[in-house]
């Protein structure tokens, strides 16, 4: 199958590791080019290494969610050396855990901007080119937690669905742009975090890290932890022609973790 992504520009955020680097890569095998962006810059030249081994086109770009004061500036860099972008990944770093009860104004704020305004910001740079040619594609991660919140993860539930709300009304604002605006959520992913995760609760709890890592996987219908490259496939399928049709959803990736509906 054609995704008719060759010669398309994409900027992947968060491209330095785990599933930013599997959407990035992913996006590059299909002949896009890719703007790796990420803030640390050893981990986006991992990253970028990756896909020009494999043959794809890529470039990085050191990128501070939390300088949203810069993002004009180095979207119209971007747009210098590589082109107008076509496709947009948003993925953005978690807070900490945290009850949504008596947390300080200023941290609400801080997440909110670096979580929500940077998302928001990035979006509006990019949408006018994507008007213009009748295409485009805004793909934003998010987390379990909007569909079934998380205990003691109040900043994420609370922070990343107001994003939900805000991509699934932007679906509608675009549509007949040619844009589509979906969101993607990941269950238990294969990734460093998942692996520090399941060694901090081994610790907390006394246990060993596989028995956490086999109850873990247990809760899961498929019975494992997912790939990278799964969920890098399902974002770049969201990036194709094929998906021109889908639009103002929230597509999983988990495995059939999520229990609700």
């Amino acid at each position: 199958m054609d995704l008719g992504l060759n010669k398309k520009v994409a900027l992947v955020h968060g491209a330095g590791g785990g599933l930013g680097s599997a959407v990035a890569q992913a996006l590059a095998s299909e002949g896009a080019t890719v703007v790796v962006s990420d803030i640390n810059a050893d981990m986006l030249q991992r990253t970028c290494e990756a896909i020009e081994k494999a043959g794809g086109k890529a470039i990085g770009k050191v990128w501070d969610l939390a300088q949203l004061g810069l993002f004009k500036q180095w979207h119209r860099e971007i747009v210098d050396t590589v082109g107008a972008i076509d496709i947009l990944f948003n993925n953005t770093g978690g807070p900490p855990p945290s009850l949504v009860q008596n947390v300080e104004r200023g941290i609400w704020e801080q997440h909110f901007s670096e979580m929500v305004l940077s998302v928001v910001t990035m979006t509006d740079l990019v949408l006018p080119h994507m008007k213009t040619q009748g295409w485009g594609r805004i793909i934003t991660s998010a987390s379990s937690g909007v569909v079934a919140p998380i205990a003691n993860l109040g900043l994420s539930n609370s922070l990343r669905s107001a994003l939900v709300g805000w991509s699934k009304t932007l679906a509608r604002e675009v549509g007949a742009d040619g844009i589509t605006s979906n969101v993607i959520i990941p269950g238990r992913i294969a990734t460093a975090r998942i692996v520090s995760l399941d060694e901090a609760k081994a610790a907390r709890e006394s246990r060993s890290y596989d028995s956490v890592v086999s109850e873990s996987t247990g809760s899961i219908p498929v019975k494992r932890y997912g790939k990278p490259e799964e969920y890098g496939a399902a974002a770049t399928f969201l990036a194709s022609e094929q998906a021109s049709y889908i639009t103002g959803s929230i597509i999983r990736v988990d495995g059939g973790l999520i229990a609700s509906i």
